[in-house]
């Protein structure tokens, strides 16, 4: 009986309900306030002339404004030029969004400078350049990326996995492993060099305008790529680019790659692209040749430069390559040596011998970042872990020493006075025993 009331139920529902649900469930990760049911309707089934018109409405809507700042929230970040923090711009927000929507109506929004600091790269001497928007601009980016994604989402190709709904970094990597198994040994390792510094403004604005016919919605697109920076005492109107940082530059920097994508797919080459960091794998020497002889050609026509010194054609099997912070070689995975030695540098800050804090804390603060690079690093060769909770355990080992008013590393001796069992006792999160319950569970 239960089941005969399951179909009548099932059969009572619309059919146009029905396809309604699905298409929600599609598209789950839009914003509501934009995308709603008649939107995503026409999102999937086209538009007249594959443009899109009357965009600025769902940009400026106060939903949708309300809707990126809990974005933005969510995502922190420091203050602009402007010293706003979002903490400050939350205390007034009703009156922030209004002003936001009243001047994108008007047609008088203008954005800030951009704040610009120099970040380490980590194992590089370089350091990476990294644009910080004021929180007001922030919101605007975040609701413009609302209504932006999805027209775009949908025409992305299938190996692109860099800043997509639902995609990512692990998604990127597995499907590295699987050529790699497949056979595909020879990669195009390729670097597009300063490639967010570099993008050229009017072929990037041609391409959003090939899907995007509100002109309101360009010029505030280009208002974004003109943004002034700022940077300690000078300021300066970028040419090119689009800064990493701003909310909407993810989504830029994919629209600008996406022919890339499309013109691998067509020529039948197996590529995989996280953002501006891809790979390319031939099943030969010759293949690999014509691909990077391909990309080689479509950069140069597009405005942008390979990195003379860091692209390159490798064999998986003889010299190795590193991608998304993996190094593959042999069939085998490791961190690359810039991802461990960043996680070394960052214990080494919080197991200084003269911190003033109990082992206790010290443990607690450690365990976070190693359970999160664990979490990402745990399907590298067997043999990376234990090497790493040895010398974590040294590191602790040198503290209580120094607490002895004994010097230098930990000797022979203090493997008996702290042995491993002791930080275990204490909660220390082990690499090694990570990875032995990780291959257990997937033995099972």
């Amino acid at each position: 009986m239960t089941t005969r009331r399951t179909e009548e139920t099932a059969s009572a529902v619309p059919e146009g309900a029905k396809r309604d649900a699905e298409r929600r469930a599609r598209w789950a990760w839009t914003e509501p306030a934009v995308w709603t049911a008649r939107m995503l309707t026409a999102l999937e089934e086209g538009v007249k002339g594959g443009k899109w018109f009357s965009l600025i409405d769902k940009v400026l809507s106060l939903q949708n404004l309300k809707a990126a700042f809990v974005e933005v929230r969510r995502n922190g970040g420091g203050a602009g030029v402007d010293h706003v923090t979002i903490e400050k711009f939350e205390a007034h927000l009703e009156e922030n969004l209004r002003r936001l929507h009243e001047e994108l109506r008007a047609e008088t929004y203008q954005p800030q400078a951009i704040r610009r600091v120099l970040i380490p790269k980590p194992g590089s001497p370089e350091k990476r350049p990294l644009g910080i928007p004021t929180v007001r601009d922030r919101v605007v980016q975040a609701a413009l990326r609302h209504v932006l994604e999805p027209i775009f989402e949908r025409e992305f190709a299938a190996h692109s996995y860099g800043f997509r709904p639902n995609r990512g970094c692990k998604d990127a990597l597995r499907r590295v492993d699987q050529l790699l198994k497949a056979g595909y040994r020879f990669v195009v390792d390729a670097d597009l060099k300063g490639y967010f510094d570099s993008i050229p403004h009017e072929p990037l604005l041609a391409k959003v305008a090939e899907r995007v016919s509100d002109g309101r919605v360009l010029t505030l697109v280009e208002s974004f790529l003109h943004q002034a920076v700022m940077e300690t005492a000078r300021s300066w109107t970028p040419e090119a680019g689009t800064p990493q940082g701003a909310v909407i530059s993810p989504l830029l920097s994919n629209i600008y790659l996406n022919p890339l994508d499309h013109l691998a797919e067509q020529r039948g080459y197996e590529m995989v692209r996280y953002a501006d960091d891809f790979v390319i794998l031939c099943q030969t020497s010759e293949e690999a040749h014509a691909a990077l002889a391909m990309v080689a050609e479509w950069t140069q026509a597009v405005g942008l430069t390979l990195h003379p010194t860091k692209t390159r054609i490798a064999d998986a099997d003889t010299e190795g390559f590193d991608f998304l912070g993996y190094r593959f070689h042999k069939g085998r995975k490791w961190p690359r040596k810039k991802s461990e030695k960043k996680l070394k540098d960052a214990i080494r800050a919080q197991t200084k011998r003269t911190s003033g804090h109990s082992l206790t804390t010290v443990i607690t603060g450690l365990n976070p970042r190693l359970r999160g690079w664990f979490e990402y690093f745990k399907h590298c060769y067997r043999t990376t872990y234990a090497s790493l909770d040895s010398w974590i355990r040294g590191r602790l080992r040198a503290i209580l020493r120094w607490r002895k008013g004994l010097r230098g590393r930990a000797r022979g001796i203090d493997h008996q006075r702290w042995p491993n069992a002791f930080f275990t006792e204490q909660g220390l999160f082990s690499l090694a025993a990570a990875h032995a319950r990780t291959a257990q569970s997937a033995r099972r």
